[in-house]
């Protein structure tokens, strides 16, 4: 497998539970640093148990387009692996390369996509594109949405729906207890762009009736002007901006939350592919909130609330009912759980993994 996501500490219980399956040899490749450009993200050795983890230079570092692993190759030679699991989109060098080296050696290969909007990308990276659509072996998408993209593009081989990564329950678990006659504590996670929303959020928590405090983790361009923004609303004294949280700091982190709000804006360009952080809180029980983008009323479900895009009095109402409702906050907590059990661990995602590999080693032989 190749993976720059695999940097994470947290999303390496994925690749110890693909290798824990009987007959399965797994070897990871990932950069030593991926160069964000919200902020660099560093490699956290964590859960490496049961698999080989190799560490190769990545050029074009932080393009998401242009980068590439230029000893895949090599590695490919080294293995001689059954099949090659480029965990990338297909319209990026790595993938086209990966896909390419594969096939000059007789290896089946497959990746993965989150793409959800219809992007016509421009040359080379839609000749690469089309290439990779027409000769990979088989299609990883993150939702039902990414498959239609993929097939609306000229994608005819096999498929499968699988999220990219799940949540390892042991990890991100309840607290032993939370303290009824607490202040109500609001949290938010992921990067600080226009695009996840953070300015609807505090223009929602400006209006909130009762006791509150806002915590914002993560980094990005618009940490100063969100900063900015909350003193002008006059809520600076009750937000706290924590910056980056290592992965493997964020159960703890989580576990001091009441309510995870996630207020993504759709794009031209872009809308919420997922919303990885909503399973982490609600594994956690934590209320979730979000927004009517992209994938989040489907990860949330009835397990959470949701309020239309953009509508930051729709946020507030939602908010000031989980603060004068703690009964509804445990319930939703309960309900959030119950769904990542059932459908988001990495165990479930692992094992939906490892049928996919065992099938496309047959087909192949």
């Amino acid at each position: 497998m190749v993976s720059k996501a695999c940097l994470i500490g947290s999303y390496q219980t994925k690749l110890e539970a693909i290798a824990a399956h009987e007959g399965v040899e797994l070897a990871v490749v990932v950069p030593p640093v991926w160069e964000d450009p919200a902020g660099p993200q560093t490699l956290e050795r964590v859960h490496t148990e049961g698999y080989r983890l190799f560490v190769d230079p990545l050029r074009f570092n932080g393009n998401y387009h242009l980068h590439y692993y230029p000893r895949l190759a090599e590695r490919l030679d080294q293995f001689r692996p059954d099949i090659l699991h480029m965990d990338e989109e297909p319209y990026n060098v790595a993938t086209w390369l990966g896909v390419r080296q594969a096939k000059a050696r007789g290896i089946p290969s497959l990746f993965f996509s989150w793409q959800n909007i219809n992007q016509i990308y421009p040359p080379p990276f839609r000749w690469m594109e089309k290439w990779v659509l027409q000769n990979v072996d088989y299609a990883l998408f993150g939702t039902e949405s990414a498959a239609g993209v993929a097939r609306s593009k000229g994608y005819r081989g096999p498929d499968r729906v699988i999220p990219q990564f799940g949540v390892d329950p042991d990890l991100f678990h309840p607290p032993a207890r939370r303290d009824a006659g607490r202040v109500l504590t609001i949290g938010a996670a992921g990067r600080l762009v226009p695009e996840k929303g953070l300015d609807i959020l505090l223009n929602a928590a400006a209006g909130l009736s009762g006791i509150w405090r806002l915590h914002i983790a993560g980094e990005g361009p618009e940490r100063s002007a969100l900063e900015r923004l909350a003193v002008e609303l006059g809520i600076g004294e009750r937000v706290v901006f924590d910056g980056a949280i290592p992965s493997m700091e964020m159960p703890a982190y989580l576990r001091e939350l009441d309510v995870l709000v996630l207020p993504s804006r759709t794009r031209p360009r872009w809308k919420e592919q997922f919303g990885r952080i909503l399973i982490e809180a609600m594994a956690s029980e934590v209320a979730v909130i979000g927004a009517a983008s992209g994938e989040i009323p489907n990860v949330i479900g009835e397990a959470g609330l949701v309020f239309p895009e953009g509508d930051a009095e729709a946020l507030r109402g939602c908010l000031q009912r989980l603060l004068q409702e703690p009964g509804l906050r445990d319930r939703l907590g309960t309900r959030g759980r119950e769904r990542v059990l059932q459908s988001y661990t990495q165990a479930r995602v692992a094992a939906a993994t490892v049928d996919v590999y065992r099938s496309l080693v047959k087909e192949s032989r």
